[in-house]
C-alpha cells in the first residue's frame, strides 16, 4: 500500500513515515500544496494537513476530491467541530487530530480501504478467488481449495487468511489484523492470533501461505520452488 502523506511539519513526518513503514505502508511525502494534483496516481490513500505553507488544505481537499475518488484522510491540529464538518464536506473521507495514536490512524487508513473497495487487488486474484500455488480462496463462497480438495476453516480463520491474501504480499501487522478479524485490538492478544495462524497452516498442509514478519505481522508467502531436475 502506497499513501501520500501532505504534511509540513517535519517532526510529524520524522515520527509517523516510520511507524507507516513498520506496518508495510509506504509513504511518499510532500511538505507543500503545490504538487499535490501530479502525485495523486497509484496513491491508496492522501494523508492532508490543514494548515499547508502554500494554500488552504480544505481547498486543496474540494480540488483532489474534483478528479479523483483516492480516500482522504485530513490529519490536522484543528479539532473544532466546525472544522470538521467543513473537512467532510470538502470531500475528505475521515478526520483524525492531532496529536493521534499512530495505530488509530493505521486503523482509519484502512477502513476508508474497506469503504472504497480496497487497494490494489494482489497478483492472482481472479474476480472471487485469489489463488496462490495450489492454494484457492473462493471469497464469494468463504471456501479454500487445496490441491483440488476443498478444506474447512472456521470463520475467523478464514477471515485471517483471505485479509492476508487480499494484502497481496504486504505486511498485515497484528495491531491491522486484530482490529479487522477480532473488530478491536488489545495488547497480550496476540498469543490468540499466532494459534490461529498454527492451525490454518496446519490445516492447509502448507506452511509457506503464511509467512511470518519478526515482531511485525504476516505476509502472504510464495510456494517453494521445484527441485531442478
Amino acid at each position: 500500500m502506497r499513501v501520500l502523506l501532505v504534511e509540513d511539519d517535519d517532526q510529524v513526518v520524522e515520527a509517523l513515515v516510520p511507524a507507516l513503514n513498520r506496518r508495510g505502508i509506504a509513504v511518499d511525502r510532500l511538505a507543500e500544496g503545490h504538487h499535490v494534483l501530479d502525485r495523486l496516481a497509484g496513491m491508496d490513500v492522501v494523508l492532508l494537513d490543514l494548515r499547508l505553507p502554500d494554500m488552504d488544505g480544505v481547498a486543496l481537499c474540494r480540488r483532489i476530491r474534483a478528479i479523483s475518488d483516492v480516500p482522504i484522510i485530513i490529519v490536522s491540529a484543528a479539532g473544532d467541530v466546525s472544522d470538521r464538518i467543513l473537512g467532510l464536506h470538502a470531500g475528505a473521507d475521515d478526520y483524525i487530530v492531532k496529536p493521534f495514536d499512530e495505530g488509530e490512524l493505521v486503523a482509519r487508513i484502512y477502513a476508508v480501504l474497506r469503504r472504497g473497495g480496497g487497494a490494489h487487488p494482489p497478483v492472482g486474484t481472479t474476480g472471487e478467488t485469489i489463488a496462490v500455488g495450489d492454494v484457492e480462496i473462493h471469497l464469494s463462497r468463504h471456501e479454500v481449495v487445496v490441491a483440488g480438495e476443498p478444506i474447512t476453516l472456521p470463520r475467523k480463520q478464514f477471515q485471517l487468511l483471505t485479509l492476508v491474501a487480499q494484502a497481496g504480499g504486504a505486511v498485515c501487522t497484528r495491531e491491522r489484523i486484530m482490529v479487522e478479524v477480532w473488530q478491536h485490538y488489545v495488547k497480550g492478544q496476540e498469543a490468540e492470533l499466532d494459534e490461529h495462524i498454527r492451525q490454518i497452516r496446519a490445516a492447509l498442509g502448507r506452511p509457506w501461505v503464511i509467512e511470518t514478519v519478526y515482531e511485525v505481522g504476516y505476509q502472504l508467502g510464495r510456494p517453494p520452488a521445484k527441485p531442478a531436475r
